[in-house]
């Protein structure tokens, strides 16, 4: 297409939240975009309105903060519904990150667990399975990269037909695409640095301070690390979807 495609950021997060901010923030870097050219939306308002999808070609989801795609709110029934038919079904170029992540995965007929043992707040290693390496997506990237982590609720199953691209030591399920679209997502978090994730940690610190382990600030201040392979994803999904467009 001529034009820049037009995108969407969907948020998941309190309306006094600094971090919703922060977030828009991020991925606007990550996008090499001004915030101005990336519009929000959210879900705590419901869906988007025909209006806004009528001028989106590209959506991105962003994290939470203070929620869970497994809270029974009537808002986060209405996301996922929202995203079984304009990501899986319509097949919607969407690029999802964390808990955008476990929303793809629920939408599509995957499960989604809340497990604390499990949970990756920090800088960890990914590693891209077989289908990972021969993604599109992927292309030159080493097997394994680092990148900037926050959760506690992990995939636990993938919906059937979706391609399983990558995994840590803790999540078997980092990354996925619906075939034959631009729709993917990672359990990580391709639109935070280093340094932006030190400050998510922080901000949400008490939240994640649900072991021993996440209780050791030094500990998770001491994992962060760049991750400019991580990062590099977000133009790569803008460039290889706008080719369909």
């Amino acid at each position: 297409m001529d034009q820049p495609p037009r995108l969407l950021l969907m948020q998941a997060r309190r309306h006094n939240d600094p971090m919703a901010l922060h977030e828009q923030q991020c991925f606007a870097d990550a996008l090499g975009v001004t915030v101005a050219d990336l519009p929000c939306h959210n879900i705590l308002d419901g869906e988007p309105s025909q209006a806004i999808m009528d001028r989106t070609d590209l959506i991105l989801i962003g994290g939470s903060g203070d929620f869970s795609v497994t809270d029974n709110e009537p808002f986060i029934h209405g996301f996922i519904d929202f995203l079984a038919d304009i990501c899986v079904m319509k097949k919607t170029p969407t690029f999802g990150s964390c808990f955008g992540f476990q929303g793809l995965v629920m939408a599509a007929g995957g499960t989604v667990e809340t497990d604390t043992s499990r949970a990756e707040v920090g800088t960890f290693d990914i590693t891209l399975t077989e289908a990972g390496v021969k993604d599109p997506l992927f292309d030159g990237i080493e097997r394994t990269f680092k990148a900037q982590l926050g959760h506690k609720d992990l995939a636990t199953s993938l919906p059937s037909g979706v391609s399983h691209l990558a995994s840590s030591e803790r999540a078997p399920y980092q990354a996925i695409r619906v075939p034959d679209t631009d729709v993917f997502a990672t359990q990580f978090h391709p639109e935070l640095s280093r340094q932006a994730n030190t400050k998510r940690y922080l901000r949400y610190q008490a939240g994640y301070s649900v072991t021993k382990e996440l209780r050791d600030s030094d500990s998770v201040l001491a994992s962060m690390a760049d991750s400019p392979a991580a990062t590099s994803l977000l133009p790569r999904w803008v460039k290889l979807a706008s080719q369909s467009l």
